[in-house]
């Protein structure tokens, strides 16, 4: 073997992904609120980029489940064919796209079918479930009386204000300085975070006079606040109920027994019958574990819906939520105009680079759009049970299926269903949520989804007797009766899943509430 220099030819072939390509990938894994923000930094750096008047002009693509929407070319071809400008490959005609709807209060007036399923509900398990210390927000949900829950989201006066203004009242100099610096560690629950130890230490305080101010806090407003502890936090409230005997004194140092039920061992502490005992409990249960939770405080964000899904003739209508996205233009004229008065080679470089970002930029957003359609029509069709009979009907589906039935990658997919959501009559879903997992049935025929067995366990456990609690060997029982062949440890996985507790715990809290 010769050891000299010498030159070869070797032909090789690779997949080169070119900024724009790489762009646009990011641009599917985006929601609505991101590519919003997206383009608000796009504007700023791009002076060729400009918003059509009318901003929240509409630009939904119309999609049905039956026939589905047009064929362009998506990110994947773009991926194996290796393009480099792309201009082609997103060139697309809209001009026969119908845009409308541009929030859900536009759409056409369309009724759940009877029988409508709700979902899959988490109850409190532990101690809130054992003394049914749990917040109700009411409800208010599509159709239905109530307070809605947008309504919910004022800026009302926080719990740091509140106490800030109490403090204010109550004390002054050096205590106030100490107060006003503790509340500064109050958790939007009502409950003291850090130790005042050390606390006191960073001040340079006494630790008498940090807990002197401490003590004053804990007797504002809400009654509870500023407790270190669940204990800490009853036992105030207790004082101010003036019910904190050593009875009760006992009872709330050992809520570990309260949220396990074991009444014969604090009887035998509290040293009191099974009457006084339950009268115990059921003071417990008047007392607020979360009193911050009573005033405001970070302001609560509505999930928005990136896609709405309606009832059409004998199909489905998807739509895309454009009222969150502005129609992006791209600005010639301004273009024109500054290549008269660009004479340097540098600047008309800068200038045609800003042109070709901008037309981009917006045939990649159009391609978003298209793409996501065509995943949701395919989405809809496979589950097309769930939307008119509910979450029993919902099939197993994985991003393959989807994948294979639009000819695209199952990378596409999981990028288009990731943190995007659907609104229909029946509630609002993340696109994951259609993809479960399968179980056999027992009778032979086609696998159920998991979302649909636990929406059967559910209904099981909220119909049960409350003198004949049901078991999760029980359960595997009633659900083969079903239809659903199931084990045991899954029973129990999906029951847990669901925040519902076990059969003891479950008669226990029955037990409680006088079931």
């Amino acid at each position: 073997m010769a050891l000299t220099p010498r030159l070869d030819l070797r032909q090789s072939q690779s997949l080169v992904m070119t900024p724009q390509l790489q762009q646009a990938i990011k641009l599917l894994a985006l929601s609505n609120l991101e590519i919003e923000s997206y383009i608000a930094e796009e504007l700023e750096k791009n002076p060729l980029l400009d918003v059509a008047d009318g901003a929240r002009e509409t630009r939904d693509v119309d999609g049905e489940a039956d026939g589905g929407p047009p064929e362009p070319k998506g990110s994947d071809e773009l991926l194996q064919s290796g393009v480099s400008e792309g201009e082609a490959a997103l060139d697309m005609n809209t001009e026969a796209d119908i845009y409308h709807h541009d929030c859900p209060s536009d759409m056409v007036d369309s009724k759940a079918s009877d029988g409508a399923e709700a979902g899959a509900g988490l109850t409190t398990s532990g101690l809130d479930g054992a003394l049914g210390m749990n917040g109700d927000m009411g409800s208010g949900g599509p159709g239905g009386d109530g307070t809605g829950f947008e309504n919910m989201l004022q800026d009302d006066l926080s719990l740091q204000d509140h106490l800030q203004a109490q403090a204010g009242e109550m004390l002054s100099g050096d205590a106030l300085f100490i107060a006003r610096h503790l509340i500064g560690h109050v958790d939007d629950s009502g409950y003291l975070r850090g130790d005042i130890t050390e606390i006191a230490d960073q001040l340079g305080t006494s630790l008498a006079d940090t807990q002197a101010a401490l003590d004053v806090i804990q007797g504002m407003e809400p009654c509870g606040v500023g407790a270190r502890d669940l204990s800490e936090c009853m036992a105030i409230q207790a004082k101010d109920a003036d019910r904190y005997d050593p009875c009760m004194s006992r009872m709330i140092n050992n809520l570990d027994l309260v949220a396990r039920g074991a009444w014969p061992q604090l009887k035998r502490m509290c040293r009191v019958d099974d009457e006084d005992l339950m009268d115990m409990i059921a003071e417990l249960r008047g007392y607020d574990p979360k009193p911050g939770l009573k005033y405001g405080g970070t302001t609560a964000q509505a999930v928005v819906p990136d896609l709405f899904v309606v009832p059409r003739g004998k199909g489905w209508a998807i739509e895309l939520n454009t009222a969150t996205l502005p129609r992006l233009l791209v600005n010639r004229q301004y273009y024109v105009e500054m290549s008269d008065g660009a004479h340097d080679k540098a600047s008309k470089a800068w200038l045609s680079e800003c042109l070709n970002d901008a037309s981009w930029l917006v045939k990649a957003l159009d391609q978003r759009q298209r793409t996501i359609i065509k995943v949701a029509s395919e989405i809809v069709k496979q589950q097309e049970g769930f939307f008119r009979k509910g979450v029993s009907e919902l099939k197993p589906l994985t991003l393959r299926q989807v994948a294979e039935a639009i000819d695209m990658h199952e990378s596409t997919v999981s990028r288009v269903t990731s943190r995007k959501y659907l609104s229909c009559a029946r509630g609002l879903f993340e696109l994951k949520y259609f993809f479960t997992s399968g179980i056999q049935s027992s009778d032979g025929g086609e696998a159920v989804s998991a979302e649909a067995v636990k929406a059967a366990i559910k209904t099981l456990i909220d119909n049960e007797d409350p003198k004949k609690i049901l078991s999760d060997d029980k359960l595997v029982e009633l659900l083969k009766a079903d239809g659903f062949e199931i084990a045991r440890r899954t029973v129990a996985k999906y029951r847990e899943a669901m925040g519902l507790g076990s059969s003891v715990q479950r008669r226990r809290q029955k037990k409680l509430r006088g079931e």
